[in-house]
Parts: structure tokens; sequence; C-alpha cells
């Protein structure tokens, strides 16, 4: 498993036009319903901005991790944006970011996305891994970046049933 199992091109936000937390959650929660990962970007958008102002997700890494566990999300996923200019996340927050990863956590799944985080931090280690994100042009340069990042302690896809079929 790597970091591309979890998102796809279309969750891929090359140029994100916010320039700020609530308008990057903003890009990528649609980003998540325009491929069918959320059902409604607005009770996603809300659940992801409330967690964020509780508690800041920014790394001095210049990334962003941002996230909502909802009912009714059939698989863990993520979208990501890449922000061309380096803007605050949030007020009080000194580090600049660049990149910022939603996840989309099925509520039944809190435990089963520790491996993508675990991914997703080991990502803002690999130097080549940001270098070649940072120079992409295309959003499928920037997956092909996500398949270099292997996942520990992961078994696939996590693909919930839906209620009726379980």
């Amino acid at each position: 498993m790597t970091l591309a199992d979890f998102t796809r091109a279309g969750l891929i936000v090359p140029h994100l036009v916010g320039r700020d937390a609530t308008s990057a959650i903003h890009e990528l929660s649609l980003a998540l319903q325009r491929e069918g990962c959320v059902p409604d970007w607005l009770p996603f958008y809300h659940e992801a901005l409330n967690r964020e102002f509780l508690l800041s997700t920014d790394m001095e890494e210049g990334m962003a991790f941002p996230h909502a566990r909802l009912a009714g999300l059939r698989e863990l996923s993520f979208a990501c944006g890449r922000s061309d200019v380096p803007f605050a996340w949030g007020p009080g927050t000194t580090r600049p970011i660049r990149m910022v990863f939603l996840l989309a956590v099925p509520a039944n799944a809190a435990e089963d996305y520790l491996p993508l985080v675990s991914g997703l931090t080991r990502l803002s280690t690999s130097l080549a891994a940001l270098e070649a994100i940072r120079r992409a042009v295309e959003p499928e340069e920037i997956l092909t970046a996500f398949r270099g990042i292997e996942l520990r302690g992961s078994h696939g896809p996590l693909t919930v049933a839906p209620a009726e079929s379980r």
C-alpha cells in the first residue's frame, strides 16, 4: 500500500486558490464530493473546520492535515492541495503552509486511518518526494510521488460496507 491508494488525480488540487485554512478546506471538501468520496461537502466541511479550530494540524514542514470523521463515508480517502505561495494556516499560527491534506475518515474506522497519517508524516521527511511534488505541474505527477511512499501496517484500502449490508 502507498499513499496513492487513498487518493486519485481528481482529488489533487495543484494550485489552491484560497490562502487560509477555511478556504483550503472548502476547496478540498468540494473535490472530495465531486469525486464521490463524501456524499455532501457541507457537513464534511463543517466537521473538518470545527476539528481544525479545536486543534490546528499544521506542521513545521509546511503541511497541514485537517480531517473529518463522519458516518456515511464508505472509504478512507484524502484530497491534497498545493499552494503556489506559502500562507498562514490560521490565527496565531506562525508556520507557513504550502500543502494541505484533507482526510475523509469513516466514523467506524477511527484507528484504521493511522497508517495513512503515518505515511503522510513520512512524506514530510522524504526530500525526494517533496521536491517531486513541488516541481509537479499535473495532478498525475503528484500522484506518482505518492506512489513512492509506502504505508506500514496497512492491509489494503479501507472500505466500509453500507449499514444495510452489515
